[in-house]
């Protein structure tokens, strides 16, 4: 199991939101690039890039964050937040994204979402983020009423390389993650699957390996100091 830090922006800054909730943010003082750095120099090698400011707009806000990280690093970054159209995929691209995470635009816009799976491939990855089971999008505004698992199963075998499913109700929690959401999600669903929201411990990364998830995101546990790079590395080692 590959684990991923995680950098989350708002205003070109690093910080992170409890469930999802932009008035509960805290900012971190440590600059995105340096993060990224340290993540590097512990031999990690992916990193889950999101625009929080992006994902509550009409587009891209803080590309200049990616284009710095991709400059000075050689993380492989999954880059979402504010993916809505055309230019904003190819600008990701562009300033270097590994892969481009679609949540609110494959809720919103099917027909797209198969056209840019039509010309990138497995370059993309499927974002789901749920509460009580139901998918939300727009930073997490916007309930649509669609089940998660029947969404994911949705766009199976169409193309996406994997999916992260985001429990908002755990995320920024460190409360642990959503076992029972992604045993059922791995049940019903062959797409592989990425974990995020609730991740406190080395020990939560390794339930989460020998369940056989294809990866787990790691967010708030690292910035409050509930676990260290080499744990996420030796985690990642004996998964």
């Amino acid at each position: 199991m590959i684990v991923i830090p995680a950098i989350d922006i708002i205003d070109g800054s690093l910080v992170r939101l409890e469930k999802g909730d932009y008035g509960r943010s805290k900012i971190y003082s440590a600059t995105p690039v340096d993060v990224a750095k340290a993540f590097e120099g512990a031999g990690l090698k992916r990193l889950h890039l999101v625009d929080l400011d992006g994902a509550k707009s009409d587009g891209i806000r803080n590309l200049r964050v990616l284009e710095e990280i991709k400059r000075e690093t050689c993380l492989t970054v999954d880059f979402g937040g504010g993916i809505k159209r055309d230019e904003d995929i190819e600008s990701a691209f562009s300033a270097g994204a590994d892969f481009i995470t679609c949540g609110s635009i494959a809720v919103k816009d099917r027909e797209k979402t198969l056209s840019w799976l039509e010309k990138y491939r497995d370059k993309l990855i499927l974002g789901a983020d749920s509460m009580d089971g139901n998918v939300r999008i727009s930073g997490w505004r916007e309930g649509e009423g669609i089940d998660v698992i029947g969404f994911i199963k949705s766009y199976e075998n169409l193309g996406f390389s994997s999916v992260i499913a985001t429990d908002i109700s755990k995320d920024g929690m460190l409360s642990g993650p959503s076992f029972i959401l992604y045993a059922k999600i791995m049940e019903k669903c062959g797409m592989p699957l990425i974990a995020s929201g609730g991740v406190s411990s080395r020990k939560d990364l390794e339930s989460l390996g020998r369940m056989g998830l294809y990866g787990a995101i790691v967010g708030k546990a690292y910035y409050e100091g509930r676990i260290t790079l080499d744990e996420m590395k030796e985690a990642e080692s004996a998964c």
